[in-house]
């Protein structure tokens, strides 16, 4: 649930090889079946109609620019190259080389999307996490970097080669504990969300990165219907205070599902509500680690530590501030 979500960082390509020299480009029909040449037209004289690559991304940047974004360069290319299907490398090493109609359309479309402040990451549904690619939507979170945090955190207490059993509260994409299962192939999770929507989302990224079969799915709200013991029990919560939803980014406020940054009146209602239960969920040994929002770290310790747990230990993100929580059996 952070506020200011940085752009995605789109795995790079292999290097094409070069069709032409600029201004004489192949037809498209000669590379079909190749994705990265997927929007590319044959020479512009020829077929008339196609836009160059630097005047598509040139137009872009200045009105990414005129509205304010702070990074116009990257989110024209990005949305550029999955318009027109082609690789980063390919823009750059060819700005004459010239974009089908049909994908300048796209372009322009994805454009207006951008300008609406819609997240690049939501126009292209998917975000880079840990990594890996997840699917988005409507009905889940886009995954912040910040969230990595809690990835580092719990790895420390995951050895490679030993099982371990998690579950991920809340799970939206299923971002944490996919990436877990991803990193630890011993390990199995369950998942739960209150949103059937989003869960189907978190079991097409399960099986996207191949881990769905150590993964268990389970629609409601926290630990209901829920059975078991844990060696870790995860979760990145909605923290946000309801009176503050209105004044978030609009990136935030008008594209990520209110259920998934609704905190309650303080931002605190989700851990009172997990910690009241977490205990008889966790095993001998085992640790809960919460993902927060700047300046609650006093207070979810306070509400932990009611329940029966230990403060153990805080987790800062690359900005510095506190990120995660770590907490023991007390």
């Amino acid at each position: 649930m952070r506020t200011h979500p940085p752009a995605p960082s789109p795995r790079r390509k292999p290097w094409p090889n070069k069709l032409a020299k600029r201004g004489k480009h192949r037809p498209a029909d000669s590379i079909q079946g190749s994705p990265a040449f997927a929007g590319v037209t044959a020479d512009f004289s020829a077929q008339g109609g196609g836009e160059s690559v630097r005047n598509l991304l040139t137009e872009a940047k200045r009105a990414l620019d005129r509205h304010g974004n702070p990074t116009p360069s990257l989110d024209a290319r990005l949305l550029l190259q999955e318009a027109a299907g082609v690789s980063r490398e390919m823009l750059i090493a060819d700005p004459d080389l010239e974009i089908a109609a049909a994908a300048a359309r796209r372009f322009r479309d994805h454009l207006a999307r951008r300008l609406a402040d819609e997240p690049v990451s939501r126009i292209l549904g998917y975000r880079e996490f840990y990594g890996r690619r997840f699917k988005i939507t409507t009905d889940t979170l886009d995954p912040r970097p910040d969230t990595e945090t809690l990835i580092e955190a719990a790895l420390a207490f995951m050895p490679l080669g030993e099982a371990r059993r998690i579950i991920d509260l809340g799970t939206g994409t299923g971002a944490i504990a996919v990436t877990l299962l991803a990193e630890r192939p011993q390990a199995t999770a369950v998942l739960t969300d209150i949103s059937p929507a989003a869960l189907a989302v978190a079991r097409e990224n399960a099986g996207l990165h191949g881990v769905e079969v150590r993964a268990t799915f389970s629609q409601g709200s926290w630990f209901s219907g829920v059975s078991g013991r844990f060696d870790l029990i995860l979760s990145n919560p909605p923290y946000i205070p309801e009176a503050i939803l209105p004044t978030l980014g609009p990136e935030v406020r008008n594209f990520d599902p209110k259920t998934a940054l609704n905190g309650g009146p303080d931002g605190l209602n989700p851990y009172r509500e997990m910690a009241a239960e977490a205990l008889r969920f966790l095993a001998p040994g085992g640790r809960v680690i919460v993902e927060i929002g700047e300046g609650q770290a006093s207070e979810i310790e306070g509400i932990f530590s009611a329940a029966g747990f230990q403060p153990e230990r805080r987790w800062a993100d690359l900005a510095g501030h506190v990120r995660c929580l770590g907490f023991a059996q007390g």
